[in-house]
């Protein structure tokens, strides 16, 4: 079982920056990691992803301001996964998911589509102010 747990969300202006963590409660390899949001009335939709060789992938949406990375401690090989927004507009508010996945197999990361992620942290808001 793979525990998740993310930090870093708060309340904005329009423009300003934002860095999510994503703390993974266990040492593990080979799982493609993801950030997903869902806005209020909306589906959770895929922002972006890194798969276990640090390949990224974003939504159209966010290409060129969210930016994914991810650091390994050396001595208890855990991980942890950020997502660095800048230049946030009032549309990026919404719940802000960590999550893993190792649908695919070999740390690969082929969609984010959040079905294929098994293991999710409880979210953190995100609100950008106009």
């Amino acid at each position: 079982q793979v525990h998740l747990v993310e930090s870093g969300g708060g309340s904005v202006q329009a423009g300003g920056s934002l860095r999510l963590a994503c703390a993974v409660s266990e040492r593990y390899h080979g799982y493609c990691l993801g950030w997903f949001r869902q806005a209020t009335g909306k589906e959770r939709e895929g922002v972006a992803r890194i798969d276990a060789y640090g390949k990224t992938s974003y939504a159209d949406s966010v290409k060129g301001r969210f930016f994914i990375s991810q650091d390994v401690e050396k001595t208890t090989e855990k991980t942890t996964v950020y997502l660095q927004m800048d230049t946030l507009e009032p549309a990026d508010t919404a719940i802000y998911y960590c999550a893993a996945t190792n649908w695919w197999g070999g740390g690969q990361c082929r969609s984010l589509m959040a079905e294929h992620f098994t293991y999710w942290g409880q979210g953190t808001q995100v609100t950008i102010s106009s």
